[in-house]
């Protein structure tokens, strides 16, 4: 028989659970047995005085806490990791190589090692030479004189990567057996495109000419593959939008193109036995206005749609997701994609760090620490990434060698001119992942408060491993410490973490942190507030605590957020999540419910002490109808960011 919710005020099973004591008052949280299960903790700081640098570890606990609360649900999964890395290009390979053996190996375990390095996982490997080049002269693996072709591809060869790049290659997956690799070429050899030239111009529009091109990208992987590198995802095309490329190799390739290589492509790899998966796009979030403006003046379509259009398109057989770019727009394009085609994957494959010629090494770091964090580290994964790729793992003091292209570019790691090796944010920024998100490992929910655009909050991302271990990573985007707790199940820690600062969280899979909860989706749910107040009420539902509905005014008794979840539905615990603006909970609150929005019935009452109020129903049961009521009186406004339900 099922139970309807009764009306009582809040018992013992109507517990509060926000945030814990901050650090600095650890002696008033509860004790905790050597059993309690303990956290992990590696920090990376703005002003670049601590990098990866192990902390102290905390330990979990059950107890109260008025702080930020990052929950953290392992029963809801999202997108599996391929890794997190770099490019191995000629340049990062000419600069790596020009050191003594030792120095070398050194520099090559702090980069791919998983225990004494930070174990990158994911590379993006040029296809020939990018503007980071070390060679006088750009290159592909079938370049002739001009005038002259080679539809056979005779001439083809790897030679040139066998120097530096193959035998460094061979050594990272040595150190990462893991390693994935993608492939991904600037330019087709110039006699296959109508500018001659391996900078800038199109592919010829000729059948032949598609067909060339596939067996030169299926030639180059069974290359790589002899010598002993395997290659697991390809694309076509790196930036098929930069139509202007800076002197150094590009091409100029809209959708109709691209699409016409793949379905060349795609059948030459599955003829070859070979199991490399194709990638489209390859280019930024959204098309640069320098694009569009290219086209426009070029008398091109800027193709604003690029990746949609390959998807929707027949070409779509052949792909196994599109590969994303940082240099304009943000990365909730990536799950705009994703919703429109949850059947294809999502790769970030390339950002680079960059500087002002005025910019000190202090303000490069924080800049970059702090952009990179928030976007890059936390942004892509959020928004469906499988891979988190920067741009070159490795350049000289002056950011190069490069051959043509960016002059402001930065790497994980600098080669200083007497052969010292330093890390850059860049290091921090991807070994916060690399080093402790293994391949294989899903992301998991966590609540995060911080935007891409930058709020002043803490974001968060995390981890679960295929050991069944947890890795969250955290990032205060606000200048000034920020204290938080971390919730799993019932047990949760504090932390106190300084302003601009990158910390990851680890503890191992425990019995101690197994949740019996499971979120209930909304997605067919509404929301209306009284009053009107600001932002849409339908913000509480979005399950994201980076957008919130307010009262606009001092909390009075009376105001409440209701939500008509469509059908009658079970649920048995709800969470009152203010969001990260400490001060605006409610202070006293009412849980009520109804079957007809009309007839309700108290479920719960109770103070409000904190950000968070998790509410355990003394009396779970059935209703479509639930609101919640702000019952106190403060001059502070009333915020929610998320009502969630879970039985």
């Amino acid at each position: 028989m099922k139970r309807a919710f009764g009306a009582s005020a809040l018992t013992a099973a109507a517990l509060c659970m926000a945030c814990l004591p901050s650090t600095a008052t650890a002696a008033a949280q509860p004790a905790h047995g050597p059993a309690d299960p303990q956290a992990q903790v590696w920090l990376t700081t703005a002003d670049d005085s601590a990098q990866l640098q192990r902390q102290a570890p905390v330990a979990f606990h059950r107890g109260a806490s008025d702080l930020t609360t990052i929950t953290v649900d392992p029963t809801q999964r999202f997108q599996r990791m391929d890794g997190f890395g770099g490019a191995l290009t000629d340049s990062s390979a000419a600069v790596l190589g020009s050191l003594p053996h030792q120095a070398r190996d050194d520099a090559m375990r702090r980069l791919f090692d998983p225990a004494s390095g930070i174990g990158v996982s994911f590379l993006r490997q040029p296809v020939g030479s990018s503007d980071f080049t070390a060679e006088a002269e750009h290159y592909t693996y079938d370049d002739m004189p001009a005038g002259q072709t080679d539809f056979a591809l005779s001439h083809f060869s790897v030679a040139h990567d066998e120097k530096l790049i193959l035998p460094l290659l061979r050594q990272a997956e040595r150190l990462n057996p893991q390693l994935t690799v993608l492939a991904t070429p600037w330019s087709p050899p110039a006699w296959m495109k109508d500018s001659d030239s391996l900078v800038g111009g199109h592919l010829k529009d000729d059948p032949a000419v598609y067909r060339a091109y596939a067996r030169y990208l299926v030639k180059f992987v069974q290359a790589y593959a002899a010598a002993g590198v395997g290659v697991d995802y390809l694309t076509v095309q790196n930036e098929p939008q930069n139509r202007t490329p800076s002197a150094y190799p590009g091409t100029d390739m809209p959708v109709e193109q691209e699409a016409k290589v793949i379905e060349a492509l795609g059948p030459m790899l599955r003829a070859a036995g070979l199991h490399t998966k194709i990638l489209a796009y390859d280019h930024n979030w959204t098309t640069h206005p320098g694009d569009i403006a290219t086209a426009e003046k070029l008398g091109e379509d800027p193709q604003t749609d690029y990746p949609y259009d390959i998807l929707d398109g027949p070409a779509a057989r052949w792909v196994a997701g599109t590969a994303y770019h940082c240099y304009s727009g943000d990365p909730s394009a990536q799950s705009a994609l994703h919703d429109a085609h949850p059947d294809k994957g999502i790769w970030f494959t390339e950002c680079s760090g960059s500087h002002g010629a005025a910019d000190t090494p202090a303000q490069i770091f924080r800049g970059t620490l702090t952009w990179h964090a928030r976007t890059i580290t936390v942004g892509t994964t959020r928004n469906w990434a499988k891979s988190v790729a920067d741009w070159n793992l490795a350049l000289d003091a002056d950011g190069g060698p490069h051959n043509g292209g960016c002059d402001t570019c930065t790497a994980l790691l600098t080669v200083q001119p007497d052969g010292t090796v330093t890390a850059n944010a860049e290091y921090s920024t991807i070994g916060h992942l690399s080093k402790f998100v293994k391949p294989g490992a899903v992301r998991i929910a966590s609540t995060s408060y911080g935007t891409t655009g930058w709020n002043g909050q803490l974001t968060d991302v995390a981890f679960t491993n295929p050991d069944g271990s947890t890795a969250l990573v955290v990032h205060n985007e606000n200048d000034d410490p920020r204290s938080f707790t971390v919730a799993v199940g019932d047990e949760s820690f504090d932390y106190t973490l300084p302003g601009g600062a990158l910390a990851t969280f680890t503890w191992p899979a425990s019995s101690a942190l197994h949740t019996t909860l499971h979120q209930l989706g909304l997605s067919g749910a509404n929301a209306t507030a009284s009053p009107a107040g600001q932002g849409p009420a339908a913000a509480v539902l979005d399950d994201d605590g980076s957008t919130r509905w307010t009262s606009g005014a001092a909390q009075a008794p009376g105001q409440y957020v209701q939500l008509d979840l469509g059908r009658r539905t079970a649920f048995g615990t709800v969470a009152i999540d203010t969001g990260d603006n400490l001060g605006d909970q409610a202070r006293g609150w009412q849980l009520s419910v109804s079957d007809d929005g009309a007839h309700w019935r108290t479920a719960a009452q109770g103070p409000g002490t904190g950000q968070l109020t998790t509410v355990r129903l003394p009396h779970p049961g059935h209703a479509r109808y639930l609101r919640v009521t702000q019952t106190g009186t403060a001059a502070n406004w009333w915020s929610l960011a998320d009502v969630r339900l879970y039985r």
